[in-house]
């Protein structure tokens, strides 16, 4: 694969440069920089300069107001917010109940919903995993009895990241017969969250902070037009979902920079011994990630090429999204042994944006092991990697 930049990406280039340097709010910039806390409002700022831009959409089809971008455009803008520290897009909406709306939905659900996707209006979360069903999601029990133009939702979503804020969730339900597969057995159904009977309870992260948190449906009533597609066949909707999730989840642009900071700050701080870049089994341990990061890197972009194209990402997005997060745990172990005991001090009020205390640590020290801990779910949601084993055994190598 030619991966050399022709005049028109070179511009393009310079282009994302200059709207990254000029249109970041310095505030949101600093707060990752920092490792700081973002807030709903963050994340919304920034993907509304985005909207504004014509930028939101980087994987939408045109006629739905997306960039019509080329692979190698969408390369360039997932490396230059990398080094620009911008901060991630919130995938729910944008990247993931939107091509499953756009792809399966009708006219009208089109019209009713992408728009305020698009522009960020409207917070999205995501409703598959349950307390008993997790990596096993088609076990989910959650029901969506149907009574005349509605569906009585009964039952419990756990994991839901950023549910506490959100307007709308997008749930996985069972509305089929108990005596067929469980996948021939789920709808995929858009629900307000401000309906009656919804309830959102905080899951406590070792670090203090509310991330995830527990849906529950008590007789909540959906319209029935708030179902996407054909009932029963949500779990052929819930695939292709999730091929968008796990491929957005490899990160290689940001691990990429992280391994750069990395190698950097191995090379500069001794923390009162020798660099650890003097040391030939660090050395050894860097370039096994950095081999690692490449190959995942042109894998990505082979995918990317194949989406272009007008493909869903198919079993691909599993090797992805299992390297991708090893890769990144990797580099979280490597900071942590970096930082050895510099990375013990925990003071988590020192994460929010108003602390003016004093900074305990340097920044990049002190949340090594809090970002270690935090993500070592990372090869468990979307799908465990060892789930994902099993899909490429079946899809690519026919077992």
């Amino acid at each position: 694969m030619n991966i050399d930049f022709t005049t028109e990406e070179l511009d393009f280039q310079a282009e994302v440069r200059e709207f990254l340097q000029t249109e970041m709010p310095a505030d949101i910039q600093n707060k990752v920089q920092n490792g700081l806390h973002l807030g709903k409002e963050d994340f919304v700022a920034w993907q509304k300069i985005l909207h504004k831009k014509g930028w939101a959409g980087t994987n939408w089809p045109v006629e739905h107001g997306g960039t019509g971008w080329t692979s190698t455009q969408k390369y360039i803008w997932d490396n230059e917010c990398a080094i620009s520290k911008a901060p991630r897009v919130v995938p729910f909406g944008l990247k993931m109940v939107a091509p499953v709306i756009y792809t399966y939905g009708n006219e009208e659900q089109k019209k009713r919903f992408l728009p305020d996707i698009l522009a960020s209006n409207v917070w999205w979360c995501q409703g598959y995993s349950e307390p008993n069903a997790g990596s096993d999601l088609a076990s989910l029990k959650t029901t969506a009895v149907r009574e005349g133009d509605e569906y009585v939702v009964n039952g419990t979503k756990t994991w839901t990241t950023m549910g506490q804020y959100a307007d709308w969730i997008f749930c996985l339900v069972r509305t089929g017969a108990s005596d067929v597969k469980n996948q021939a057995a789920i709808s995929f159904l858009l629900i307000d969250m401000k309906t009656p009977g919804i309830t959102v309870s905080p899951i406590y992260l070792l670090d203090g902070s509310p991330e995830v948190n527990e849906v529950h449906f008590d007789n909540v009533r959906v319209p029935a037009e708030n179902r996407i597609g054909e009932e029963n066949m949500g779990w052929t909707y819930a695939k292709v979902l999730l091929t968008h999730e796990r491929t957005n989840i490899a990160g290689v642009a940001n691990s990429k920079i992280r391994l750069g900071e990395l190698k950097d700050k191995a090379s500069h701080t001794s923390n009162g011994g020798p660099m650890m870049s003097e040391s030939p089994s660090w050395n050894q341990k860097i370039a096994d990630v950095e081999i690692e990061l490449l190959a995942l890197e042109y894998t990505e972009l082979r995918t990317l090429a194949a989406v272009s194209t007008g493909n869903a990402p198919g079993p691909e997005s599993s090797i992805l999204k299992i390297k991708g997060t090893e890769i990144q745990q990797t580099i979280d172990e490597l900071n942590v042994e970096l930082a050895g005991y510099y990375g013990l001090p925990f003071v988590p009020e020192q994460y929010d944006a108003d602390y003016n205390d004093i900074m305990i640590g340097s920044g990049q020290d002190v949340s090594s092991n809090p970002r270690y801990f935090n993500n070592r779910k990372a090869t468990i949601y979307g799908g465990s990697n060892e789930v994902q084993t099993n899909i490429i055994s079946k899809a690519v190598l026919g077992l």
